[in-house]
């Protein structure tokens, strides 16, 4: 199987069965919305002491925007708040390399499939 085949059906995976999705209650929420395509996200972070307990979503959007937060949650709960925190830096570098950072599978896990994302910035 290619990888590009192999990390869109990871995408669609997430897409189709989405993990986190539905608000409940959290320590932090931020509402974004982008402008270019009308996706939209509102999320909430629960931590327990100096732990991520929970991170859900109410979102609307194309599947790349619905399957992104879904990723998020399953790399994100669980984790002690530093390591959250480098998770979502190399998330971000990853997503503003346009095309030019692999990422690291370890680091990333499922996200390191929106590589081929960051190729295009509007998205």
């Amino acid at each position: 199987m290619k990888m590009d085949s192999m990390y869109q059906e990871i995408i669609l995976d997430h897409y189709k069965h989405p993990h986190g999705k539905g608000l409940r209650d959290g320590d932090v929420e931020v509402h974004h919305v982008n402008p270019t395509c009308g996706d939209e996200i509102t999320l909430r972070v629960r931590l327990d002491g100096e732990i991520v307990a929970d991170v859900s979503y109410d979102s609307q959007g194309c599947s790349i925007s619905q399957a992104s937060a879904s990723v998020l949650n399953d790399l994100l709960v669980g984790k002690p708040v530093g390591e959250a925190q480098q998770i979502q830096e190399a998330f971000l570098e990853l997503m503003q390399s346009k095309g030019q950072a692999e990422g690291d599978e370890e680091v990333l896990e499922d996200a390191i499939a929106f590589a081929g994302v960051s190729k295009y910035p509007a998205r």
